[in-house]
Parts: structure tokens; C-alpha cells; sequence
């Protein structure tokens, strides 16, 4: 076996047969000399190579994966431990009582932001910041910017006005005190009744642990008391700037402005996609500046759509999904050529009510085809209408890709009113109502639009002919499957047939609206899935499927929109009592001691998981739209005179005043 060696001298001594004893190792070494001599050169190279890099492999991945692992498994273990109620899902203990009874059942609280640790206190180590989603992100944090909540407020007045005859069980919070006006609204009449006083509490909770523990950050974590950053810029607190005018919070408003003056800047090197970054912070601080006329958030709103400006350098006059602010450097998205449609029409509301604010054409000009059209400049539309206006469609339908190179479609991409396609047919409509109706031409790309989803995509499920939007796989085969972004469409239907459109607009906007409160009913937390898929064969039992990759919930707010719409348009009262249910399930599942949380399993009332992060929309959005839900005031944001940009943040409708 061993030529030319004594095989019973090895391994013959004291420690003969130990591993790591000198008689074993000769072994070891033998039998690896005798193999590694028969390799040839090349096989010898390649064995190497795979050692080399599999070991960079292990030291770079394995305690990555093992800190995801350990935080993933203790987040679990936490959200599947906190003890909840279930004899009734949609009723929710609120305030202190609620906090002191979980308390004991979070991540500890960090100790010295600057020690390097992870989210429950441990020692971690800092790996190199990964370009992805924001779930991905995981910046080392600081201790800069830490404020403690404070303020109060007053008892409500109850109002004979408010028609909603549900019961709120539990009580209020400490901080839900005294009468708030409305800044802008002047009394008698402008008092905040009792629901909409849970919202307030419900907001000044989600502000106090982003002020804690992640003030000046972009999305609070709330399980683990820490942050993450997205684009930089304190998305948060910049989404959330005109929920508080309008609910009139002046301390939290001036303090969010203080931090803008003296911190704010966007001259980081850091990419964002311009989609996002138009809607939230352009579009957030527009609405701030309308509704305050301070102009400080005008300058800022100004600073920031300069340094989006070069996305929109291409040939097409579609613009790339993604810019560098500090570099100006712009291109497609890392995940592939194409970008989604939504995001690349869903910018032109904010870039036109710059232009227009400021009587710098230069906004809307960048996207304006006048050097390939034959029109006045001051007839034109925006370059990416115009441009997607000449583009083939199905029946005013479109994919949810394009390529900003070459202007074009990606022809065999999913035809949807939900992801990567919403709020293209969106701001179709609210363009036009934002030019004061005189845009005809986005007009009837609209009413083409809706048109085409009424032969392709709306269907009734089985046994309850829930009208529903499914979608066109490949642009060609229809599928039941339904995201709960789409349920903003029942609101937008019903505020275009408001504005002269045809009158069955209104019916389905009801119908679809319909539709999405029974995915909250349904549920057994009272709170909707990410997606669903609806039931089309007869004898079904259950119109509502749902499956386990799609059971999470974001707090989104596009439900809770169209219940705004319809409430302010029809006045029928069930909107609001269909809003309360909501808000209530939002409060009995989504809360904590400190923030709100998105949750992992709306199907299991006790545990339905904790995701820990709460979205910049949960404050700029969804507590926004059922604060105006619950108002008995409707000249408060009125519709006749502002159009809601697809992040909720109110700007004027164009006017010849």
C-alpha cells in the first residue's frame, strides 16, 4: 500500500493512533504527498484556485449568514412571543395600557449607538454596505440627532356631526387630549373628533420612536430601537412633513423644519431612484411649502429635482429609474435594462408643479419632445406622455416595462393596474385635473385605458361576484391575481366620474373598493395580504386566495385612499365604518411599545410575525388618508382645488387666478 515504507513503524509510537499526534500526522502526510504527486500541474492549479476562493468565500459569507440568521431567528421568536387576544379581531386596546402590557416582550433597548452593536446589544461585526432594497440595508449607527417625545394635547369634542356609531373600545392615549385645529381652517367647525384623535395618537406614537431611534434616518426599525438607510435623507421625517400640518401638529412640524435648516442635504454621493425620490421628497416637500407657504421647503424641493435632472438625458426622453445625487451620474436599474413603467410616468405631477411654482420652465421643458414635435412650447406635454401616448398599446393597455434607451416596450412583460404599472393609469387622470382639465390628450389616454382594463382584466370571483382586476401574463393570458396596491384604483375611478367621466366609472370604483375591504374582513388579523388571487371556478367555496409567500402586510394605504375618496364624494357612511375596522385591526396587530411595525402572516392572529420596520408611507400616507377619512370637514385638503400626488402629498390644481 505504502511502497518503499515500513508501514508498521508509522504510527507505532506512544501516541500512535491520536489524531494530531506525530506518529498520525506522518500518515496524513504521506497519504496527501502521494496523491498530490500523481495531479498534473493543471490539476494542481485548479485544486488551488477552488481552495483559495472557497475560503475568501467562507470568511466573507459565513458570519454575514450567521448574523441573519441569529437576528431573523430572535425577531421571530420575539413577534411569536408577544401575547395577544383573539376573541375579537378588529378591537384594540390603545395608549399605555396596551404598552405596559407588552413591554416586557421586545428586544432590550441598545446601550451606546456608537459601540458597534446589533439590534439586541450584541457585539457585531461591520460588513461592507450592500446596494439593494432597504430591507438589505444595514448601516452602523450614530448617536446623533436623539430627542425624547414630548407635547400633549387635550379630550376630544365629540361632535353630533360624526355619523360613525362604532363603539372605541379601550382608551386613548395620554398625548390624545383638548380640541386641535386644523392651521389653515378657522373656527367654528374645525375640531378633530374622536376617531380622528386615535389617528393622531396613532401618529404621535410611530413619531416618538422615529425621534428616538432613528431621528434624521430614513425607516425606523422599530422591534430592534434602530434605523435603516434607503437614500439618506430622512425619508420619514420628509413624507410625514404635511400629515402633521394638516393634523396640526406645530411642535413635531417645527422641529421636523429645524432639521431640514440646519442637517438637511442632498449633496450625497449615493444613488436613488428617481421614482421614489420624486414622490416622496420632491413631492413632500412641494405639499409643504403649498400648504405652509414656508420657503424654505421650496429651496430644498428645488436643490433636490436639480440633482434628479440628468436621469432625464436620454435619447427616448424617457428617463433612466436611477441618478446619483451628488455625481449626477444616471442609468437603469442594476437588476436589468429595463425600467418598470409606473415609475417613469409616475413624475410628472411634481416636476410640472415645480416649473409652475417657480415660473422656471426648465422642469418641465427637460421632458418636453418640442425638438421632434411641431408644437408651441407651451402646448406640449412632457416628453414621457408624449412618448408613451405614440406607443402601441392593448386597448390603451400597457406593459410594465421600457427600455430608456430605446423608448420601446418590453412586449412580452405583464399587462397590470398593480405593481411596476398603478400609477401610470393614476396620474393619467390627476394630470389632467391638475392642468385644470385643459390636458385633453392624457384625457382620453385614460378613459382608452380604463376601457381596456373593463375587456382584459375585470372579472368576478366565485360564489360572491366580487368585481376584481386580475392581470395579462406575457400581455396575453389573464390571471386572478390581484395586489393590494390596485386597490387604489376604486378611488380614482370614482374621482374621475366626479369630474365628468363616464358615470360607470363611479359604480365600479364602489364595487373594486368593495372588493378590497372584504381582503381585510376575510382575514383573521382584520388586515389585508400583499396579494391575492380570487376564485373563478363555480362551486368554489372561497372567493379569496391567498398564498403563503403573499400573506405579509406592509400598512399600506391604497384601501384606505379609495375609502377617502368615496366617503368625501358620496358621503355614505359605511366608508367611514369600514375605515374603523381598519384602523383598529392596524392598531391590535401592527402596534407596539414603540412604533408600528408591517407584519409577516395576516392569516394568524397570534403571531403574525413582526417584519421590524415601519414604512415612510405608514405616516406620509395610510395615517394621513384616514385622518381625512374621519373628518366632518370637507374644505379640508377640498378636491376641487388639490389633486393627491401618488404618495398622498396635496398640490394645487392649476389655475388662471
Amino acid at each position: 500500500m505504502f511502497p518503499d515504507t515500513d508501514v508498521a513503524k508509522i504510527g507505532s509510537g506512544p501516541g500512535a493512533g491520536k489524531i494530531g499526534s506525530p506518529d498520525a500526522q506522518d500518515v496524513v502526510y504521506f497519504v496527501f504527498g502521494l496523491y498530490w504527486n500523481r495531479l498534473s500541474s493543471l490539476q494542481r492549479s485548479l485544486l488551488c484556485m477552488t481552495i483559495l476562493f472557497g475560503t475568501l468565500a467562507g470568511v466573507y459569507f459565513l458570519p454575514n449568514l450567521y448574523h441573519s440568521y441569529k437576528s431573523i431567528e430572535e425577531l421571530d421568536n420575539l413577534s411569536q412571543n408577544v401575547d395577544r387576544h383573539n376573541d375579537n379581531p378588529v378591537v384594540a386596546p390603545l395608549g399605555p395600557e396596551r404598552d405596559k402590557k407588552y413591554s416586557n416582550k421586545v428586544a432590550p433597548e441598545l446601550g451606546d449607538h456608537g459601540e458597534g452593536r446589533n439590534e439586541f446589544g450584541k457585539k457585531r461585526t461591520d460588513f461592507p454596505f450592500k446596494r439593494g432594497p432597504p430591507a438589505l440595508v444595514d448601516r452602523k449607527q450614530r448617536n446623533d440627532g436623539k430627542i425624547d417625545a414630548g407635547g400633549s394635547l387635550h379630550p376630544p369634542v365629540k361632535r353630533q356631526s360624526d355619523k360613525v356609531h362604532l363603539k372605541f373600545e379601550g382608551q386613548l392615549d395620554d398625548f390624545s387630549s383638548s380640541v386641535v385645529r386644523v392651521l389653515h381652517c378657522k373656527p367654528p367647525g374645525c375640531e378633530v373628533n374622536e376617531k380622528q384623535q386615535a389617528v393622531i395618537g396613532a401618529f404621535r406614537h410611530s413619531w416618538s420612536a422615529y425621534k428616538k431611534y432613528a431621528w434624521g434616518h430614513d425607516q425606523l426599525k422599530p422591534l430592534s430601537k434602530s434605523y435603516e438607510e434607503w437614500f439618506g435623507v430622512g425619508l420619514t421625517l420628509l413624507d410625514a412633513l404635511d400629515t402633521m400640518y394638516i393634523m396640526n401638529l406645530q411642535d413635531e412640524f417645527s422641529e421636523a423644519r429645524e432639521w431640514i435648516e440646519k442637517s438637511l442635504t442632498f449633496d450625497i454621493s449615493r444613488d436613488v431612484n428617481l421614482f421614489e425620490c420624486t414622490i416622496r421628497v420632491l413631492g413632500g416637500l412641494l405639499s409643504a411649502y403649498h400648504l405652509s407657504q414656508d420657503s424654505l421647503f421650496l429651496t430644498k424641493a428645488k436643490d433636490v429635482a436639480d440633482r434628479m435632472m440628468p436621469a432625464f438625458n436620454t435619447n427616448s426622453g424617457v428617463p433612466f429609474s436611477d441618478v446619483n445625487l451628488k455625481t449626477g451620474k444616471a442609468h437603469a436599474p442594476r437588476w436589468g435594462p429595463d425600467s418598470s413603467t409606473s415609475e417613469v410616468t409616475t413624475i410628472q405631477l411634481e416636476f410640472r408643479d415645480l416649473s409652475h411654482v417657480t415660473g422656471d420652465p426648465k422642469y418641465k421643458i427637460s421632458m418636453v419632445l418640442s425638438r421632434l414635435i411641431s408644437l408651441r412650447p407651451q402646448d406640449a406635454v412632457d416628453a414621457v406622455t408624449q412618448h408613451i401616448h405614440k406607443q402601441p398599446k392593448k386597448d390603451g393597455l400597457v406593459p410594465i416595462f421600457i427600455n430608456a434607451s430605446t423608448g420601446r416596450f418590453r412586449a412580452s412583460s405583464t399587462i397590470t393596474m398593480g405593481a411596476r404599472g398603478d400609477s401610470y393609469y393614476e396620474y393619467l387622470l390627476k394630470m389632467w385635473i391638475q392642468s385644470g382639465k385643459t390636458d385633453l390628450l392624457i384625457k382620453q389616454d385614460y378613459i382608452d385605458a380604463i376601457e381596456g382594463m373593463k375587456k382584459h382584466l375585470l372579472r368576478e370571483s366565485e360564489p360572491s361576484k366580487l368585481l376584481y382586476v386580475g392581470e395579462l401574463l406575457g400581455s396575453q393570458t389573464f390571471s386572478p391575481k390581484m395586489d393590494h396596491l390596485v386597490c387604489y384604483l376604486g378611488g380614482t375611478l370614482v374621482l374621475g366620474a366626479q369630474n365628468g367621466l363616464p358615470a360607470d366609472h363611479m359604480e365600479i370604483g364602489k364595487r373594486l373598493t368593495n372588493t378590497c375591504v372584504e381582503m381585510y374582513l376575510r382575514m383573521p388579523t382584520g388586515l389585508s395580504p400583499e396579494i391575492v388571487y380570487f376564485n373563478t371556478m363555480e362551486g368554489g367555496k372561497e372567493d379569496i386566495i391567498v398564498k403563503p409567500a403573499d400573506t405579509h402586510n406592509l400598512e399600506r394605504p391604497e384601501t384606505v385612499e379609495s375609502l377617502f375618496y368615496l366617503y368625501r364624494i358620496t358621503g355614505d357612511p359605511i366608508y367611514r365604518e369600514w375605515g374603523w375596522r381598519i384602523f383598529q385591526s392596524f392598531e391590535k396587530y401592527t402596534r407596539l411599545p414603540e412604533g408600528y411595525s408591517s407584519i409577516n402572516n395576516v392569516q394568524s392572529p397570534t403571531s403574525p410575525g413582526f417584519r421590524n420596520k415601519m414604512e415612510s408611507f405608514w405616516l406620509g400616507e395610510t395615517l394621513k388618508y384616514f385622518f381625512l377619512l374621519f373628518s366632518d370637514d370637507p374644505d379640508l385638503i377640498p378636491l376641487d382645488k388639490y389633486v393627491f400626488n401618488t404618495e398622498a402629498h396635496p398640490l394645487p390644481i392649476f389655475s388662471d387666478d
